[in-house]
């Protein structure tokens, strides 16, 4: 928990920001925190994690509790229930909910059930009830409850004056994203936090690649480090020899000569900001020389985006320069043939990263996914390309100080995908497939750092970098 203040100065904020976007009466915001779930029974719980929207304004970072703001008289409440002595018995005494709205600085709190009361009035009423997408299903359901509305609708977000208390509100989403996503600077010594912790990891992921190595045992000793160091992992490690698979989380092989190992994992401080890196390592601990070409040109590619990474430029820019650079790489090598700027305007990049090059990161590794990826990775300006890579861009914003976004070009060699472009000629005579047919066995290669933009450019989080350049790799991995 930070200080009082910074939920203070968040809440009025966002009152704030939501009476520029409202007139007439502007209702109430309301903000519903995480419940215990049941792992196979109750009282066997999941991990609590509590929802970040309510961790970012209120800061109670436990579960059953909600608030409500009101966006017209400035009026707010924090509502949860005090424990008794069943409760006491297995946990001990604990701070009163009025003690827990002191050190945020929300002197007004209630019980829970007083909660539900306070929207049936302002339902009643007929005050506009805004709330965020939710993304627990007992919060969907909560919601739903509450409101009158379907589930499904309480997942959709609307304008508010075009469908006033029929979907999630588009200007509590707008208000929401425009403060989460610059951040200040106790959250920026979060993320340098959790960036420690993810080097630590990735460390050890390196140590352990060597052969004979069970893949889950290097996941083990990874995912023991952001738990005995922070809250534990940012998402679900990934952790592969078949790096052509984007998300493989199958961890079940032997590390094995020869093959190229990627590692895309990440940490959670104890306030839940995240770290998200990427490394691939040789298996035999040197690259052979297809591995060290493709490796080069991602390693450059990744150091190009950092370059250009800057307050003024957009994310989407920085992206077509980087694949720009990757296709005119892999014409060197005679991967793909013709003219490299047709290809980028076609889409011909998608076959080798059918991914963005980054997304914002915050609280959550993709920060405020929830709150649906165009609202937060786009300007009202900016719509989402069509094209296969491109169209997976979640971050193409113009850069401002405060933005955190991650920086993860890969080239990967994905048999289904080239047979497919191969079959429909998607690729417009521009791939030379002969050339691929080398490489079906070859998997992929990913390298990513995390990036806090700054007043005059940008810098990576973090007080170190996990090693980049192939030599240092081979040099190091040499000596572990």
């Amino acid at each position: 928990m930070f200080e009082s203040k910074v939920y203070v100065n968040r809440r009025r904020a966002l009152t704030e920001g939501m009476a520029m976007r409202l007139s007439g009466d502007k209702g109430i915001a309301v903000f519903v925190g995480n419940v215990d779930a049941a792992m196979n029974y109750r009282g066997n719980d999941y991990k609590f994690r509590q929802d970040s929207n309510f961790m970012y304004f209120w800061g109670i970072d436990e579960p059953w509790f909600a608030a409500v703001l009101d966006l017209d008289s400035g009026a707010e409440c924090l509502y949860g229930n005090d424990v008794d002595i069943d409760d006491i018995v297995w946990m001990g005494p604990q701070p009163s909910v009025a003690s827990k709205g002191e050190a945020i600085g929300c002197p007004s709190t209630a019980p829970l059930a007083e909660f539900d009361k306070a929207i049936a009035a302002a339902v009643a009423a007929g005050r506009p009830v805004h709330f965020l997408p939710p993304a627990r299903y007992y919060n969907v359901m909560k919601l739903a409850y509450l409101t009158g509305i379907s589930t499904d609708a309480v997942r959709k977000v609307a304008p508010m004056a075009e469908d006033c208390g029929r979907h999630a509100s588009l200007e509590l989403v707008k208000s929401v994203v425009a403060l989460r996503l610059i951040k200040e600077q106790c959250e920026i010594d979060e993320l340098d936090k959790a960036a420690e912790i993810g080097y630590l990891m990735h460390t050890e992921a390196r140590r352990g690649c060597k052969p004979g190595v069970l893949e889950q045992e290097i996941v083990g000793r990874m995912e023991g480090i952001t738990l005995s160091k922070g809250w534990g992992t940012s998402f679900t490690t990934i952790l592969s020899q078949n790096g052509e698979t984007l998300h493989n989380h199958s961890h079940h092989q032997i590390i094995t000569p020869g093959r190229l190992l990627v590692v895309d994992a990440g940490a959670q401080s104890n306030s839940y900001y995240a770290s998200d890196f990427t490394r691939t390592y040789p298996c035999s601990g040197k690259f052979t020389t297809k591995q060290r070409e493709i490796y080069d040109i991602v390693e450059q590619a990744n150091e190009l985006a950092y370059s250009l990474t800057k307050p003024g430029t957009s994310y989407w820019e920085v992206h077509l320069a980087t694949v720009r650079y990757m296709l005119d790489q892999l014409k060197s090598l005679d991967f793909v043939r013709g003219d490299v700027d047709e290809m980028v305007a076609c889409g011909i990049s998608g076959l080798f990263m059918p991914h963005g090059l980054g997304h914002n990161m915050g609280m959550d590794v993709h920060d405020m996914e929830d709150l649906g990826e165009n609202y937060v990775g786009y300007d009202d300006d900016q719509k989402r390309s069509p094209l296969l890579g491109l169209g997976n861009l979640r971050m193409a914003r113009r850069l401002v100080p405060g933005h955190v976004v991650t920086d993860e070009p890969g080239i990967y060699f994905i048999p289904a995908l080239i047979e497919q472009w191969k079959r429909d000629g998607t690729d417009k005579g521009f791939v030379n497939y002969a050339k691929l047919a080398e490489y079906y066995d070859f998997g992929g290669i990913r390298l990513e750092d995390d990036i806090l933009i700054t007043a005059d450019g940008a810098r990576r989080l973090g007080p170190h970098r996990l090693p980049i350049k192939s030599a240092d790799i081979e040099a190091i991995m040499a000596n572990e």
